[in-house]
Formats: structure tokens, C-alpha cells, sequence
């Protein structure tokens, strides 16, 4: 069973119930919102804004579902750079109801798969707040591999962050690395 699907404008009112349900347990992990983030009008906006990169080419925006096919989060390859770089930027978070069974790890390495196949990108870059032990567990898990930090790298829960930087390089011949 997929646990992704690229997101869409029926999506705004299911990702503004888990922005509420979820903000104090994702606030340390992201940045300062403004309350019209927390509603489907600003949900809507969100989901707009991020089909219009993916109609750019410069994003790929995904959902993640449970195994009920009910919306538990979000994951994204962003920036995206074609050329000489072929890379993008990978970010995701799970609902508090919906951590440690396993959701982030599957649908990374089913972003991983679509971003080293279908989009034939030559490498993912994702950073994690030097904290974030279960983020960084997820990464390693799939294969990422650390190989840097950087210093006050996003500003996050207001403050600007150390982040731990994970890549995951897509070698040879073009096909993904084994995700088993």
C-alpha cells in the first residue's frame, strides 16, 4: 500500500485539523506560524502554493497516510535543482497519533523512490535540529548518510537552529538505492 500521494486542494481541511491538533507537538520542530496557518483558508493557500512549485518542477509534495488511507502528514521535496545538481531538499512531519509505526520511514523511502526514478535526481539533502533524535533515526534507517552541520541554519521555534545534514546520493547508473 502507498503511503503517499501527491497532495491536493481537498487535502486543506484535513491538514488544518492536524495543524490544530498537532501545533504544540510540532512547534519545536518548525517555525513560527502565523494563526492563519492553523485554518483551511491558510491550508488552502499552503497546498496551492506547493502544487504550484510541483507544476514548476521545483517541488514534489506528498501526503502521508496510515494505514486506513487517512491523511497523518506531509513530505516534500523542495528546491529542487535540475542541471549539473539534479537535488532536492526532503522535509516531513507525522502526527503525534501517528508516531513510531514506521509512516515517516515508508514514506521516505517511497519519496526516495520517486525523486532516484521518476524525477532521476542524483541526490537528497535533509537537515534535522541537532535534538531530533527520531527524525535522524528515520533518515539513517533509509540510508541517509550525516555529513555536516550547520550552524544556525533555520529558524525554528523562533530562535536560529544548529541543523544535523543528511544526504542520500543516487549512484551509478541511476537507480535508487536499495531501500529494504
Amino acid at each position: 500500500m502507498s503511503r503517499t500521494r501527491l497532495i491536493s486542494p481537498d487535502d486543506a481541511p484535513r491538514l488544518a485539523e492536524q495543524a490544530v491538533v498537532n501545533r504544540d507537538f510540532l512547534a519545536p520542530w518548525d517555525p513560527v506560524r502565523g494563526e492563519d496557518y492553523y485554518t483551511v483558508d491558510g491550508q488552502a493557500s499552503v497546498v496551492r502554493d506547493a502544487l504550484a512549485q510541483h507544476a514548476q518542477g521545483s517541488g514534489l509534495p506528498h501526503v502521508i497516510l496510515d494505514e486506513t488511507g487517512e491523511v497523518v502528514g506531509r513530505i516534500n521535496l523542495t528546491g529542487i535543482v535540475r542541471g549539473p545538481f539534479q537535488s532536492g531538499n526532503l522535509g516531513y512531519w507525522v502526527s503525534e497519533s501517528a508516531n513510531g509505526r514506521g509512516l515517516a520511514s515508508a514514506a521516505v523511502r517511497e519519496i526516495v523512490r520517486i525523486a532516484f526514478g521518476e524525477l532521476g535526481l542524483h541526490r537528497i539533502q535533509a537537515g534535522t535540529l541537532v535534538h531530533n533524535e527520531r527524525s535522524m533515526r528515520v533518515l539513517e534507517r533509509v540510508g541517509f548518510v550525516r555529513f555536516g552541520l550547520a550552524p544556525e541554519y533555520l529558524k525554528i521555534a523562533g530562535r536560529w537552529q544548529d541543523h544535523v545534514l543528511f544526504q542520500l546520493i543516487n549512484h551509478g547508473d541511476g537507480s535508487a538505492p536499495r531501500l529494504d
